[in-house]
């Protein structure tokens, strides 16, 4: 096979290795624009994971990038005055430039042909002088082939929000290092680390609004580099910024990162030779990490190892067989790809939004940067660290009161500190046990909007389960408010005596809390029961529909609503009053109005559902007025010591419909009314809605609300595993976490996922005793049977 590598960085050159150890009958030539051993650049890290793939896949040059790299495995943070340092994070650092003479003189060995010098204006031109059967583009970042070819790779760049530059020094640091410094303009943070004797990479970024804020734009290459030294100067000691990029003028050194993404990573070409050869991306040119997570030269190495081997499996039918191959070789890629790319999304928009996280405690900035791309979680850096997650541990249980006393005979027993998944959660009057809320849920099992023994049974199983709060599905506020003739109600007397049934049984039997949810379907409404056609309107029997605007849930389907008159808004608003009186008398400890999924509240809200032109439509202000009435003069029955929060949708996932900006504007309106949390959920406004679905996809909501907003937060949404409430809420991104379907499949989900993290002091209900300890038990035996060397 004859191989053409256009672009001779890391993705080409090891490409073009590796098909030499393949085979050494292919004829492998790498073209490169630079003159040989001349490159630029500073430092490149990766992990020790990655190394290990380096040694499986070629051990030679494995073992001269291993002779030369600098190992490091902890991570300090200086922030505020203060550094907080983190252990067992496994980085190597290695200089671009050494790095690809590594590999140069890897592939001149291997006798692959290496052509320097030859800026490639026409890949089609060279494929046919060098009469390729393979071409791979690893033409960098600003790839020509890419955009030659874009018909077929359908790239998708975004570029991101804030200004870097890549500069070096010869302050050697002994950890990854990041320092972050608040001017009068704004935040600035560094990012550096070691990658050999005398050197470190040292990259400064901020956002573009405070880079020009600060005069950068207009300063001189100069005046920029000094103007960062000047500002990181404890962290220098004494030593110079330098830039290596002289070719360039002013502050063009300062980029804004382009995150690539391609949909396809083959395109075939037809020769004059008649000829079909297909064009490969690979590297930068398929696809970019921001740096901020150190994966795009571990992306480019991976995605020539991946290569080689899927070539290497059709091996047999020699360039009939590349079609299979470069088949696998995209599907399989793209999805590795994309995992490190929504990781990278989620680091990259932690850098842009240092402001968010600035008035964090030390502590818990820290934590949130180390986990802010999601891939490590709470027990993954237990592994990592097991000392700085127990000290952070001690400190968040001390934050959310735990007594001191209790810590230190804790530390003196040997117990661990509390996970944070169970530390206390303090609102008004009112204590939650742990982090765990159970969902409402709508069950559709009440006849004529009176719970029965199926709700007694259902939220007290929950509540018996470990949760610290269990919450009743949305309870409609008047026959015509509800969903479909199977959903609760609290508008007369019988429905408030039989809730105050199944909250006694709550209170009588543990510590766990019950909260009312209270609503009005709004256009919703009149439809059948969620087995049956979910959203469909009833066969016979429907009732009137009120709503903020005359439009239907489903155009040509549901039944089109009535826009809501004045009289209306005053009878709804009196109806929720009412309700939330009787829920005062039935006892539930807390009160949650409904203003979310395009119900009632929720029509008001979104641009989409509310087309009015009166003083309740057009601006985001208008539209929360009547939420916003109605949230006050429930406020005002509800009893002071209680705590009331608000559901909203934070995104309605629709062209022109609420979005996460807007989220934060609702959220503070809400805590100006006296709203004590928001439960942040997501979509369900419009039947268009095309939602971005993945574990915790919500939760960026939840996150954006409670630090921007200033008001805690639920997060909801794809949360199934105790570690996830665990990063949660330890990162500060929600301060209580819903969980639904989980606790529809397990009552007590809670309890079990404590005997999975080994947190043996939790309450369990006295009868059930005896099934804790053999849980425990089981678990710890399964656990040490899984570590024992072949099981």
């Amino acid at each position: 096979m004859r191989v053409l590598c256009i672009g001779g960085g890391p993705a080409g050159l090891y490409f073009g290795l590796l098909m030499k150890l393949q085979n050494p009958s292919h004829e492998v030539i790498v073209v490169e624009r630079n003159r040989p051993y001349d490159t630029f650049g500073w430092g490149v890290v990766f992990s020790d994971a990655t190394l290990e793939n380096l040694k499986q896949a070629d051990p030679v040059s494995a073992a001269e990038i291993n002779a030369a790299f600098n190992h490091w495995d902890d991570i300090d943070i200086h922030i505020g005055g203060r550094t907080i340092r983190s252990g067992g994070h496994g980085f190597i650092g290695i200089g671009r430039k050494r790095l690809l003479n590594i590999l140069q003189a890897r592939c001149e060995a291997l006798g692959v042909k290496l052509v320097f010098e030859t800026d490639v204006s026409d890949d089609q031109a060279l494929a046919r002088q060098y009469n390729a059967d393979l071409v791979i583009a690893s033409d960098g970042l600003n790839s020509r082939i890419r955009t030659r070819y874009a018909e077929s790779f359908q790239p998708d760049i975004d570029t991101r929000q804030c200004r870097f530059v890549w500069l070096g020094t010869h302050k050697l640091f002994d950890a990854f290092t990041f320092a972050f410094e608040k001017t009068e303009h704004g935040w600035f943070q560094a990012h550096a680390y070691r990658f050999d004797d005398n050197t470190s990479t040292f990259i400064v970024e901020a956002p573009e609004p405070v880079w020009k804020a600060a005069g950068i734009e207009q300063m001189s290459q100069e005046e920029g580099v000094a103007y960062c030294e000047k500002l990181f100067a404890k962290y220098l000691d004494g030593n110079k910024l330098i830039s290596n990029a002289a070719h360039l003028r002013g502050s063009a050194i300062w980029i804004r990162f382009p995150r690539v993404i391609c949909h396809h990573w083959v395109h075939w070409n037809t020769l004059d030779d008649g000829r079909r050869v297909p064009v490969v991306l690979m590297g930068d040119a398929a696809h970019t990490a921001h740096f901020s997570i150190g994966s795009g030269t571990k992306l480019a190495l991976e995605d020539a190892i991946d290569l080689a081997e899927a070539i290497g499996e059709h091996r047999a039918a020699g360039v009939d067989g590349l079609p299979e191959a470069l088949a696998r070789y995209e599907a399989t890629r793209s999805v590795e790809v994309l995992k490190i790319q929504n990781a990278a999304r989620n680091s990259t928009e932690w850098f842009e939004n240092v402001e968010r996280y600035a008035g964090m405690a030390p502590e818990q900035f820290a934590y949130s940067l180390l986990t802010r791309s999601q891939r490590i979680s709470h027990e993954n850096l237990r592994v990592r660290d097991a000392q700085y997650v127990d000290n952070f541990e001690q400190w968040l249980a001390a934050q959310a009161g735990v007594p001191q006393e209790t810590l230190k005979l804790r530390a003196a027993a040997g117990d661990a500190a509390l996970p944070p998944m169970f530390t206390p959660f303090t609102v008004r009057g009112v204590t939650l046990k742990n982090r765990v809320v159970v969902s409402p849920m709508a069950m559709y099992s009440s006849v004529d909007g009176v719970p029965g023994d199926f709700h007694l049974v259902h939220l007290g199983s929950r509540a018996l389960g470990g949760a610290g709060m269990v919450v009743a599905e949305m309870t409609c506020v008047s026959p015509d408010a509800r969903i479909t003739p199977g959903c609760p109600g609290l508008w007369n007397d019988a429905q408030r005596d039989a809730w105050k049934r199944i909250v006694d049984f709550v209170h009588a039997n543990g510590d766990t809390k019950i909260a009312m949810q209270l609503g009005h379907a709004g256009r919703k409404g009149s439809t059948q029961l969620g087995w049956e056609k979910m959203d469909y309107p009833l066969a016979d029997g429907n009732w009137p529909l009120i709503s903020a605007s005359a439009l239907p849930y489903m155009p040509d389907v549901s039944q089109v609503p009535r826009e809501m008159t004045r009289e209306d808004m005053d009878r709804v608003r009196d109806d929720f009053v009412a309700n939330a009186r009787r829920a005062a008398e039935a006892g539930f400890d807390w009160l949650e109005l409904h203003c979310a999924h395009g119900y009632l509240l929720s029509s008001f809200i979104s641009p989409l559902t509310n087309t009015r032109t009166d003083a309740y439509g057009g601006l985001l202000a208008n539209r929360l007025r009547y939420p916003l009435e109605v949230f006050a003069a429930v406020r005002a029955v509800w009893p002071q010591d209680k705590p009331m929060s608000v559901r909203i949708s934070a995104h309605d996932w629709v062209e022109g419909g609420i979005t996460a900006d807007d989220a934060v504007e609702i959220a503070r309106a809400f805590k100006a009314a006296g709203a004590d949390m928001i439960d942040c959920s997501s979509g369900q406004v419009s039947p268009d809605q095309t939602p971005v679905y993945g574990r915790m996809y919500q939760t960026p909501f939840a996150d954006r609300i409670r630090n921007e907003a200033g008001i805690p937060t639920i997060a909801v949404g794809a949360i199934f595993e105790a570690d996830h409430v665990d990063s949660i809420v330890a990162a500060g991104r929600a301060d209580l976490c819903a969980i639904a379907r989980p606790h529809l499949a397990d009552p007590a989900w809670t309890l079990h996922e404590a005997a999975r993290l080994g947190y043996r002091d939790v309450t369990w209900p006295k009868q059930y005793v005896s099934g804790k300890r053999q849980l425990e038990t089981n678990l710890a035996r399964a656990a040490s049977y899984a570590q024992q060397p072949g099981k």
